[in-house]
């Protein structure tokens, strides 16, 4: 009976979805809806959302851990942080100014968080009052102008939605953080007993409803919000699958037909919904690890992904130039995060390290963009990728480690080298082939320090 009950459901949200779809709609293959992501390599991740107010302190004290966490690491009763969440109010906000950063940077495309865990929506819904246009002073809809200016500047954007797990709408299920580090009172057995016996719930405020109840009445709906009201969406980034049942993933599966060239992730339910790439987080997967699947890389610029105030660890622009560059030589995207304050604007941090990055993909994009995984693995001096065209084969060695002797040596090399330049500078450096090994002169220093790319265009060969 629940079996039929289950495929009843599915025909008729397919059924409904499929009528407000154009009539003979072309059916994209993967590779054809996987085209324009393969070819951007970057794009930007933006947290944003309540959890910016209060930054990463709570009453007083910091709390550990990500600063998006925080509802749920210092155990927040529902009404307090609906309350709080009353003041938010980006007044700063400035969506071009902000696809400006992410395009001046190289990114291609990006993903902001229209809902993460604490439920709040950046977006007007009919679904759940609890969001910015209906429960905050600043009352407008946030997601809208961000779509019209990644549309007037030709970035892709895509939805972050976190679509089981939510603290404030009823019947969402909650991770189990049971660390003593994010309680309010570290000695609280009232607050263990109770989330332990909960699961992972700490305010039965957040039980009035079931999980199905939530499915069907909060992420049913707004998912088919976003899907809808925004114009193209090039991505749904999922996140978490905790909690997730089949019925409740096949319901927001059909939503897709919503947008025939929309590229998900893995994180809907694992492993009955692969989606299009697989999502490591804050680290970069070993050459060993790697099947075949496409995949992208999130991280972090420092070590948070919502705003904490106090949070000033972060990376440096050649640390984070260089994790591209590795990511691209093993055929995966990057996924950089900002993390925005309430007001609206990007931490400065983040906005000089924008700037920086932007400077060497201006010279040196065409070493990321398009480009498939070297043939070679990894060397001890750097990184390769490759191109390959009806003309022949580039490729893009990425210099890390200057050579001492002025000399890289690349083995099991074949074909006829017909050019080879330092992007850098443009100056043409010599090559020579000894056997299948082959030598490229360099000059006595690097001239760009955070990483040379040498590159070289070849005919024939066979190096796959």
């Amino acid at each position: 009976m629940k079996k039929t009950i289950l495929i009843l459901t599915i025909i008729l949200l397919m059924g409904q979805i499929m009528g407000q779809q154009p009539a003979e709609q072309k059916v994209l293959t993967k590779d054809e809806r996987m085209a324009w992501w393969r070819e951007a390599r970057f794009g930007m991740f933006i947290h944003w959302g309540v959890y910016a107010i209060p930054a990463g302190v709570w009453n007083g004290r910091e709390i550990g851990g990500i600063g998006e966490w925080i509802m749920n690491r210092g155990k927040i009763p529902v009404r307090d942080y609906m309350e709080m969440a009353k003041q938010f109010n980006p007044v700063k906000y400035d969506p071009d100014a902000w696809v400006q950063m992410a395009k001046d940077a190289g990114m291609k495309y990006i993903i902001i968080t229209a809902k993460h865990h604490d439920g709040f929506a950046l977006f007007k819904s009919e679904a759940s009052k609890w969001n910015v246009v209906d429960h905050t002073v600043y009352g407008k809809d946030l997601l809208k102008p961000l779509a019209e200016a990644c549309q007037r500047h030709g970035i892709k954007l895509g939805f972050y939605y976190s679509q089981a797990q939510d603290w404030v709408n009823p019947g969402g299920s909650a991770a189990r953080k049971l660390t003593k580090e994010g309680w309010p009172n570290p000695d609280s057995v009232i607050i263990d007993a109770y989330t332990k016996e909960h699961n992972g719930h700490w305010d039965p405020a957040q039980e009035t409803r079931t999980f199905a109840q939530y499915i069907d009445e909060v992420a049913v709906p707004q998912v088919r919000e976003l899907l809808t009201n925004y114009g193209k969406v090039a991505v749904l980034w999922w996140d978490t699958p905790t909690g997730m049942t089949d019925e409740a993933a096949t319901k927001l599966q059909a939503l897709l037909a919503l947008q025939p060239e929309i590229i998900t992730n893995d994180r809907l339910k694992r492993p009955n919904f692969p989606g299009d790439h697989k999502t490591p987080e804050q680290r970069i997967p070993n050459l060993a690890d790697l099947d075949g699947t496409d995949w992208e890389t999130c991280m972090t610029m420092n070590n948070t992904w919502g705003y904490k105030s106090y949070d000033h660890n972060y990376k440096s622009p050649q640390t984070l130039i260089r994790n591209l560059i590795d990511i691209a030589s093993k055929g995966g995207n990057f996924l950089l995060n900002v993390g925005p304050t309430a007001e609206g604007e990007f931490p400065p941090e983040s906005v000089e390290i924008l700037r920086e990055i932007g400077k060497w993909m201006k010279v040196n994009g065409e070493a990321i963009y398009g480009t498939t995984a070297s043939p070679w693995g990894l060397f001890d001096w750097g990184r390769c990728t490759k191109k390959t065209t009806k003309n022949g084969t580039t490729f893009y060695f990425s210099v890390f480690n200057w050579p001492q002797n002025g000399k890289l040596t690349i083995d099991n090399f074949t074909g006829k080298v017909t050019s080879a330049k330092l992007m850098a500078t443009g100056a043409t450096v010599k090559t020579s082939l000894t056997g299948k090994t082959l030598n490229i002169s360099l000059p006595p220093s690097s001239p760009d320090p955070i990483a040379t790319v040498i590159k070289v265009e070849v005919i024939g060969g066979k190096n796959k």
